[in-house]
C-alpha cells in the first residue's frame, strides 16, 4: 500500500471518479487534471483534505496542489484511479474541451502578451516619471517643472524617451516576435516582420493624422501606389501580420523539399507577410482597431459614462477569474495610440485595489488568527502592488462576501474616476503605484478614486464580516478562545539553538512574493524565498537527505531534514515544459548532502529561450519540529556562504 493510498482513492471520488478524468499529469507541486464535467468536483472537500494545500482552475485545468510530494501522491493516484498519466502538453491539448472558442481566443492572446507585460509597465512607469518632472509646475511659485529650472533633469527627461520610445513605438515589433514564438514559427522572421512595420522609411503612425493627403509618401508600382505608413504603437495590425508570417512559413515548409528549405521558406513568407502587411492587413487592422478604441472610448466617454464606469468596475474582478480581462491590454494600448492616453486603465488599477482593500478589512476582522493572516497579510500587499491572484483566489473567494465588496467598492471608485475624466499616459503598475502613469493634471482626481478604492470595501467587508461572524477567533482545532489568550511556548524549544541555511545559488535574493506566479509568491506551497541567479549550479542550502527528484524534468529536488523540515528548490518558473533540456542532476534520490553540495547544473540561457524565468525557489513546504523562520532577502548572495534563512 501506497503512502498516498487513501487520500488518493479520496481525491479521486471527489473529483468525480474516474469516468470524470479526460486527463492527469502532474508538475513540480500541483496535480493537473482535465475534467469532464468540471461541476461534478467537489472542491470544498478537495480543500478540506489534509494533504491537499489549495485548488484552482487555470485554462480549463483543475490544479490540486500537493506539495513537493506530488511525485508520490501522483504515483499512487494512478494507481488507484486504474488510468495512464499524460505529459503537462497533452493535459493543456485535452483542456481546451472545457474552453469554448471565445476562451481560447483569449488564451491566445493572454500568451502573446505576458511577455510583453514586464516591458509595458516598466514603458509606463517611465512615461510617469517624467510626466512629473516635465509637467508638474512645482518650483517658482507654481510656474516652472523639474525640467525648466535644471539642465541635469532636462537631460534625463530627454534621455528616458529612449526607453519610452522603445517600448511603446516599437511595439509591434514585440508583438510580432510573441506571436510567432507562441505559434512555432522562426523568431527572428517575426523581429524582422515587427521591424519592417516600424521602419523609419515610413511615415510615422503619429503624424498620419497632420499630414496633407499630397504629402503622404508612397511607393510607385506603376500600376498602383502604396502609402509609406507606419504602425508604432498599433497592436492588430501586428497581430494580424504575425498570425499570417507563421502560416504562411508553416505551408512553405510543408511543400518545400528539405534541401531547399532554408533558402525557400524564410523569403517567401517574409516577402508575402511584408507584402500582406502594408498593402491589405495593416490598413484594415488600423481601421478595426480605430474603431473598436473609438466604441470604447464613446462609452468612457459618453452621456452614459458613469453607467459603463459602474458595470465596467463590477464586472472586472470577475473577469480577472474567467481570464477574459486580457482582451484589455490591446485595447488600452489601442486607446493610447488613438487618443495619447487611456481611462480604462485607471479603473483596472482601482479594482486592483478594491480587492486588495477586501482582504485588508479581513485582516482587521481576523487580526487574532495567526493562521489567517499568513495568507491575508501578503496577499493585501502584493494586491496593492497590482498582483490580484492571491488577494481574489486564496482570501476574497474563499469567504465570497469580500470578493462583493471588493467589486462595490471598485464600481463606486470607477464612477468618480470616469465622471472627472481621469486618464493614464500608459499602463503602469496596476494597484496603488499605478498614480505614476495617470497623467500630472489628473493625480488628484486618482487619488481620490484610490480613497474610495479603499474605504468602501473595506468598511463594507468589515461590517458584513462581523455580521456573519469573521472576527471572532479560534485555535487551530475551530474551538473559540478568549481575547488575549496565549499558548505557552516550551523551555524546549525556547532553548533551542538557531539554525542557518545558506545561499544555493549566486544572485539576488528577493521575497517570495516578487515572483508573482500566483502559486509560489501566494504562499500555497509554503513559505521560502527566491534568487534571481547569475551562475548555473545548484547547491544544498543545508545538510539532509534527498527525498525527491523529477527524473523527467531535472528542474527541481526535494531535501528532508532530520528535524522533520522539507526543502523543496525549484529551478525557473514552468521550466517542467522543457522536459529536463538543459537541467543535470548531480545527485541521486536518498543520498545525504551538505550545505554546499552541488545538486543541479542548468542552462540559464536554454530556460530563457524557452520563454521561461530562470528565477529559482527555495520553499519551506514542511516545518517539521522549526519555530520562528526568518528570511534574509533584498541583497546579493554567494553560493555556500551568505545566510538566507535562521530559524529555531
Amino acid at each position: 500500500m501506497g503512502q498516498y493510498e487513501q487520500d488518493s482513492k479520496e481525491l479521486l471520488r471527489l473529483v468525480g471518479g474516474r469516468e470524470n478524468i479526460a486527463a492527469v499529469s502532474h508538475c513540480m507541486t500541483r496535480m493537473r487534471f482535465v475534467l469532464g464535467d468540471p461541476g461534478k468536483a467537489d472542491v470544498k472537500g478537495i480543500e478540506a483534505m489534509k494533504v491537499v494545500k489549495g485548488s484552482f482552475t487555470q485554462a480549463g485545468q483543475f490544479q490540486v496542489i500537493i506539495g513537493n510530494t506530488v511525485a508520490e501522491f501522483y504515483n499512487d493516484f494512478v494507481k488507484v484511479a486504474g488510468i495512464e498519466g499524460v505529459s503537462k502538453d497533452a493535459v493543456k491539448q485535452a483542456a481546451q474541451q472545457n474552453q469554448n472558442v471565445l476562451q481560447r481566443a483569449v488564451a491566445v492572446i493572454a500568451e502573446i502578451f505576458a511577455p510583453l507585460i514586464p516591458a509595458i509597465i516598466c514603458g509606463g512607469l517611465i512615461l510617469g516619471f517624467r510626466n512629473c518632472i516635465d509637467q508638474l509646475a512645482l518650483f517658482e511659485d507654481g510656474t516652472k517643472t523639474l525640467v525648466q529650472i535644471s539642465q541635469f533633469w532636462a537631460g534625463m527627461d530627454s534621455f528616458l524617451w529612449l526607453i519610452g520610445e522603445a517600448v511603446f513605438h516599437m511595439l509591434p515589433v514585440g508583438i510580432c516576435w510573441s506571436v510567432v514564438k507562441k505559434m512555432g514559427g522562426t523568431q527572428m522572421l517575426g523581429i524582422v516582420l515587427g521591424l519592417t512595420l516600424v521602419s523609419g522609411q515610413l511615415l510615422n503612425a503619429y503624424a498620419v493624422a497632420t499630414t496633407p493627403a499630397d504629402k503622404m509618401p508612397f511607393w510607385d508600382f506603376g500600376y498602383f501606389t502604396v502609402h509609406m505608413i507606419g504602425y508604432q504603437a498599433q497592436v492588430i495590425p501586428a497581430i494580424l501580420a504575425a498570425f499570417t508570417l507563421v502560416y504562411l512559413e508553416k505551408f512553405f515548409r510543408r511543400i518545400t523539399p528539405q534541401v531547399v528549405s532554408m533558402i525557400v521558406v524564410p523569403f517567401c513568407s517574409l516577402l508575402l507577410a511584408v507584402v500582406a502587411a502594408h498593402f491589405v492587413l495593416g490598413p484594415i487592422g488600423w481601421q478595426i482597431g480605430s474603431m473598436i478604441s473609438s466604441v470604447v472610448f464613446s462609452g468612457i466617454t459618453g452621456s452614459f459614462r458613469e453607467i459603463f464606469a459602474a458595470v465596467f468596475g463590477f464586472v472586472y474582478a470577475p473577469l480577472v477569474i474567467t481570464g477574459l480581462h486580457h482582451m484589455t491590454n490591446a485595447i488600452d494600448l489601442q486607446l493610447i495610440a488613438d487618443y495619447h492616453g487611456t481611462m480604462l486603465w485607471p479603473m483596472i488599477a482601482l479594482s486592483n485595489i478594491a480587492q486588495g482593500s477586501a482582504v485588508l478589512g479581513m485582516i482587521f476582522l481576523q487580526r487574532k488568527n495567526a493562521e489567517a493572516q499568513e495568507v491575508n497579510v501578503p496577499a493585501c500587499i502584493s494586491c496593492y502592488l497590482g498582483v490580484t491572484e492571491p488577494a481574489i483566489f486564496g482570501v476574497n473567494l474563499k469567504y465570497v462576501f469580500p470578493f462583493l465588496c471588493g467589486m462595490t467598492g471598485s464600481a463606486c471608485a470607477a464612477i468618480l474616476c470616469v465622471s472627472t475624466s481621469t486618464t493614464a499616459n500608459a499602463i503602469g503598475v496596476g494597484g496603488i503605484p499605478g498614480i505614476l502613469s495617470i497623467q500630472p493634471m489628473y493625480m488628484p482626481t486618482f487619488a481620490m478614486s484610490m480613497v474610495v478604492a479603499i474605504v468602501v470595501p473595506f468598511v463594507l467587508t468589515t461590517i458584513i464580516g462581523k455580521k456573519k461572524g469573521v472576527d471572532r477567533p479560534v485555535t487551530t482545532e475551530g474551538a473559540e478562545i478568549a481575547a488575549g489568550e496565549v499558548t505557552a511556548v516550551s523551555e524546549t524549544a525556547a532553548q533551542e539553538s538557531e539554525k542557518e541555511f545558506v545561499s544555493f545559488l549566486d544572485g539576488q535574493a528577493i521575497a517570495l512574493a516578487e515572483v508573482k506566479d500566483g502559486v509560489f509568491s501566494e504562499g500555497m506551497v509554503g513559505e521560502g524565498l527566491a534568487i534571481v541567479p547569475t551562475n548555473e549550479t545548484l547547491v544544498a542550502p543545508v545538510s539532509g537527505r534527498i527525498s525527491m527528484v523529477m527524473e523527467d524534468s531535472r528542474h527541481a529536488v526535494g531535501i528532508s531534514l532530520p528535524n522533520g523540515m522539507e526543502v523543496l528548490l525549484h529551478v525557473g518558473l514552468d521550466t517542467v515544459d522543457m522536459k529536463g533540456d538543459g537541467f543535470e542532476y548531480l545527485v541521486r534520490k536518498d543520498q545525504q548532502v551538505q550545505a554546499g553540495t552541488p545538486l543541479i547544473r542548468f542552462n540559464r540561457e536554454k530556460i530563457r529561450a524557452a520563454g521561461h524565468r530562470d528565477v529559482t525557489m527555495c520553499v519551506i513546504t514542511e516545518k517539521g519540529q522549526a519555530e520562528k523562520l526568518e528570511f534574509l532577502v533584498d541583497r546579493p548572495v554567494k553560493a555556500g556562504e551568505t545566510k538566507i534563512l535562521s530559524y529555531e
